[in-house]
């Protein structure tokens, strides 16, 4: 994304990162602010220490989830395994709201706002619920004790969308919104999990 940010608009060189400013984990598909000048990144950067920037997910996980709720555990690197996140202790404060949209028979699609923004928040947080993303190779669950299609527990990638953005303009304060349609993987996997709870 960086090096198509560069080519696309050379002057974000002078912006600290290319101008992005959150980021979204590897093979999670969505919307991503992307700054074209210092000030607005910075005015970004303090909207989202802030807490102001609105975030939401979509995510199909494993389990029927009956009802909306929230997760609030701390954040940070995995004691032992340090390419992954975990709930610990001294971890950064972190608290993810989930509502249930649509299930069936051993899944559960769900929309997720983001309260802070930490590495892997959301994998992290459902799967401590025990109600993991379908395709989450880092934090998904047991295959074997899925009632899943095995197509759908083959599923390449962490089944994670972002949404919707919501912002203000860093110039104008002016409320902007964006929303992201599904991809077609990610709709093509919901097709299968609504015809295999027909089924």
């Amino acid at each position: 994304l960086l090096n198509a940010l560069l080519r696309h608009a050379p002057a974000v060189a002078n912006v600290p990162r290319a101008g992005i400013v959150h980021r979204l984990d590897k093979q999670t598909s969505g919307l991503l602010v992307v700054a074209k000048t210092l000030p607005a990144q910075i005015d970004l950067v303090r909207q989202l220490q802030a807490r102001t920037v609105t975030r939401e997910y979509t995510a199909i996980v494993h389990g029927v989830v009956a009802h909306e709720g929230a997760v609030e555990a701390p954040i940070g690197r995995h004691p032992v395994q340090r390419t992954r996140m975990a709930i610990v202790t001294r971890g950064k404060p972190a608290r993810t709201y989930y509502f249930p949209v649509a299930h069936g028979n051993g899944w559960t699609q769900l929309r997720c706002r983001l309260d802070t923004g930490r590495t892997h928040q959301i994998r992290v947080h459902l799967s401590s619920i025990q109600h993991p993303l379908i395709g989450d190779q880092v934090y998904g669950s047991n295959p074997r004790k899925s009632t899943l299609p095995h197509a759908a527990l083959a599923f390449p990638r962490q089944a994670l969308h972002a949404a919707k953005l919501a912002l203000l303009h860093p110039r104008t304060a002016e409320p902007l919104t964006w929303t992201a349609e599904l991809p077609a993987d990610l709709c093509v996997l919901l097709e299968l999990l609504n015809g295999a709870s027909a089924a």
